[in-house]
């Protein structure tokens, strides 16, 4: 990446918008996107085995009660390595392409947010793992919507905020706020897994690895355009 010098006696305003013109390109020309995004969606897809060999799935019936106990005991046995994994994995990559073309990375507040994130979770699920067995609750929706947002691909829309902002990149702040509300509302698009067994928490985790791959794509493809 090359710059341009400018006379001293110029336009200050000129001046100026060149500046700001050349602070944008540095920070598009660092972005790598559609990595991160790529490497989230494989994470979310290769979850999926784990999720469904983990399952624990208990139900009591008799005359007057049907109940029934559901843990993804895969979360906690897959996510936590596998985000960590991940976000050093991004870190890696970002470094790498700044230093290539001569600029500063900006990524790690990115990293270290993703792994504290992944901390929390963790810790929240086995909490829960210890409590609820002998606690049963009923909860509210809005109790479900936390417990979306601090599962492992809610983290991983709120680890993605704070990319947008390091990297001001509007769309990719656009795109997390879609992929959020898939998340967390959740958004099915229709698909209903008929089996109200250990596989009906599949078309979910597919439409979230999904909606990350396409963006992964969208934003190469955007990446190549403007080149």
């Amino acid at each position: 990446m090359t710059t341009d010098s400018v006379p001293a006696g110029g336009d200050p305003r000129r001046l100026l918008s060149e500046v700001r013109g050349l602070a944008r390109r540095v920070r598009v020309d660092q972005r790598v996107t559609w990595f991160a995004l790529l490497v989230l969606a494989a994470a979310t897809f290769i979850g999926i085995p784990f999720d469904w060999r983990f399952v624990v799935l208990r139900c009591v019936e008799n005359a007057d009660t049907h109940m029934c106990e559901f843990y993804r005991q895969g979360v906690l046995y897959y996510w936590p390595a596998a985000l960590l994994l991940a976000y050093a994995a991004i870190a890696v990559c970002y470094i790498r392409v700044a230093r290539s073309r001569g600029l500063g990375a900006r990524v790690l507040p990115y990293a270290i947010t993703g792994i504290a994130l992944t901390v929390l979770f963790t810790a929240a699920w086995v909490a829960a793992r210890l409590y609820f067995p002998d606690h049963p609750q009923h909860f509210p929706e809005w109790v479900m919507v936390l417990d979306r947002l601090i599962a492992p691909w809610g983290t991983i829309g709120v680890a993605l905020l704070v990319l947008a902002r390091l990297e001001r990149n509007l769309g990719l702040l656009l795109f997390t706020l879609g992929y959020l509300a898939v998340v967390l509302v959740p958004i099915d698009f229709g698909w209903h897994w008929v089996a109200q067994d250990r596989t009906q928490f599949l078309p979910q985790q597919f439409i979230n690895g999904a909606v990350l791959l396409l963006g992964a794509i969208g934003f190469a493809l955007a990446g190549r355009r403007r080149r």
